[in-house]
């Protein structure tokens, strides 16, 4: 294979492959466009090198290593398992109940919005269990409320790793504790422990922090910027998705709903898929401590965890209950079989995004996106702009590569290294720039598992998310760039949030003001909001 790690050819598939995205608005063939691209650079356009090199890496998606890839193979489990969840509690009725309760005790939009920015800050164990779960618990309420399934997206997704990236107790807490474990012992740190680091970072994590700040604000007033605001004004009228497309991810419009439902139908299942969940965590996260002869703590069962096989076991389990629970409805089983083969449908989008997204994120490793955009930085830079460069660089390198996680693998060591080398002080706040930047760019890529998920919870169509929460992500990342810009100047983390802070104040009056107050036109808003 050619090697592209100092060529701007590298970015080639990525860039293609977004541009096509936005541009079409058809997810699938632009990400088949990237990756023919990528693989036909890979291997100086011959045809039979990048057909074998192209079959190894679909290959590989089911089977590597002689074994299953239980990671993804069990992750298209869940969500196939989720869309089944979902069309279960749709047929027998649940939702429908869910949706006349919240009518009844939900009185505004706001209240829904607010429901369910509340419950992307409670479900903070893992960002695709947070995507899903509170998808499919908001989404009766925000469409009784005439909230835009767009609206829904981005609230999901602004709370799911902005959460978690600052959760020890999370996934992602867990693997970057890791991370940073790996970096302390480098350079022989012993005044802080890695948990005790990555608590000291939260506050330096300008961007989660940010981000959440704004979704609330979104939520409470309806702030509505960019092209959220069609979408807005679209579910006013009843229009929750743009029907010319049909159904988004996520729907099952053919499904027959029945009369006797309960709310119970729809909250048990997701009580008992989250509690499953959590405890397979540990389960699965203590089986591997015992087999490394340690002895069991929290944060280290959630660092252990088998986070797929977890989410897997979880739904089994809300699915026995679900039917347990419809046990004497006099539900027919073709109304059951009907509705498990809808929601395997409503799901399969995801899991074709998903699958090319794998596809096309294998090539743009191979490609060398990751070190040609980290070869931006070196030791000639001054240690006071280095959080802000690496800040954005880790955005740029996760809106290319979609993938935060290995943002974080590849630019937390070299952050650590350049800063070590000119500015130890700066080591913490510049390791949080890189955690911020990743979640950005992360939040901003049409061809993140993450952003694809969180439009799949929310029954939105994938392009419109991407679209209507740029604007949002752009605002959150703009005041954390100036954030991480004073901290590196002052060496003073108080200073920078202060500054960023006042920067978002800002940052707030003018899309208030850009956005004509930033909500839909005040007799339809009294309309909804009453």
């Amino acid at each position: 294979m050619v090697d592209y790690s100092t060529s701007v050819l590298s970015l080639v598939p990525a860039l293609l492959a977004i541009i096509m995205a936005i541009t079409t608005r058809k997810v699938i063939p632009s990400l088949g466009v990237g990756i023919i691209a990528g693989v036909l650079l890979l291997h100086n356009f011959n045809p039979l090198d990048s057909i074998s090199y192209l079959w190894s890496n679909v290959l590989a998606l089911f089977w590597s290593d002689g074994e299953l890839n239980e990671w993804n193979v069990l992750l298209i489990a869940f969500l196939l398992l989720l869309g089944i969840l979902s069309s279960i509690i749709q047929t027998s009725g649940g939702a429908r109940a869910f949706g006349e309760w919240a009518a009844a005790n939900v009185k505004t939009a706001r209240g829904a919005r607010l429901v369910s920015f509340g419950l992307g800050i409670l479900i903070f164990i893992d960002d695709y269990f947070n995507s899903l779960a509170v998808g499919n618990i908001s989404r009766p309420l925000t469409d009784r409320k005439k909230v835009s399934r767009a609206k829904l997206a981005y609230t999901i997704d602004s709370t799911a790793a902005p959460v978690c990236v600052i959760s020890p107790l999370s996934s992602w807490g867990a693997y970057i504790i890791a991370l940073i474990a790996g970096i302390l012992a480098k350079y022989s740190i012993d005044s802080y422990s890695s948990l005790s680091a990555f608590i000291q970072m939260i506050p330096m994590n300008f961007y989660a922090i940010f981000a959440l700040l704004l979704t609330g604000y979104v939520a409470f007033t309806g702030l509505a910027i960019g092209p959220m605001r069609t979408h807005e004004l679209r579910a006013l009228q009843g229009e929750l998705y743009d029907v010319s497309k049909g159904a988004p991810m996520g729907m099952s419009e053919d499904i027959k709903e029945h009369d006797n439902g309960k709310v119970r139908d729809l909250i048990v299942p997701i009580l008992v898929l989250i509690v499953a969940t959590v405890s397979a965590m540990l389960y699965t996260g203590g089986q591997a401590l015992a087999a490394d002869g340690q002895a069991f703590s929290l944060l280290g069962a959630f660092e252990s965890t088998d986070v797929t096989r977890s989410l897997v076991a979880g739904a089994v389990i809300s699915l026995i209950v679900t039917f347990l629970l419809l046990i004497g409805r006099k539900i027919p089983a073709g109304d059951y079989g009907r509705a498990t083969w809808a929601g395997i449908r409503a799901m399969w989008p995801a899991v074709l995004i998903l699958l090319f997204a794998w596809t096309i994120i294998a090539v743009i490793g191979d490609m060398r996106t990751g070190d040609y955009l980290a070869s931006f930085v070196t030791d000639r830079i001054a240690a006071s702009y280095l959080p802000l460069i690496l800040f954005a660089i880790a955005g740029l390198m996760a809106f290319s590569t979609g993938t935060s996680w290995g943002t974080f693998g590849l630019m937390l060591p070299i952050g650590a290294d350049l800063i070590m080398a000119v500015e130890p002080e700066l080591l913490l706040p510049t390791l949080a720039a890189v955690l911020a930047g990743a979640v950005f760019g992360d939040h901003c890529s049409p061809i993140s598992d993450t952003t694809i998920l969180s439009s799949t919870g929310a029954g939105s169509h994938h392009i419109d998310h991407v679209l209507t929460q740029l604007p949002y992500a752009s605002i959150a990342a703009g005041v954390s760039a100036i954030g991480y810009l004073v901290l590196g100047i002052t060496t003073s983390m108080w200073i920078g949030f202060f500054v960023a802070f006042a920067a978002f104040v800002v940052m707030l009056v003018v899309a208030q003001i850009i956005s004509k107050r930033g909500r839909v036109p005040a007799e339809i808003r009294a309309e909804r909001e009453a």
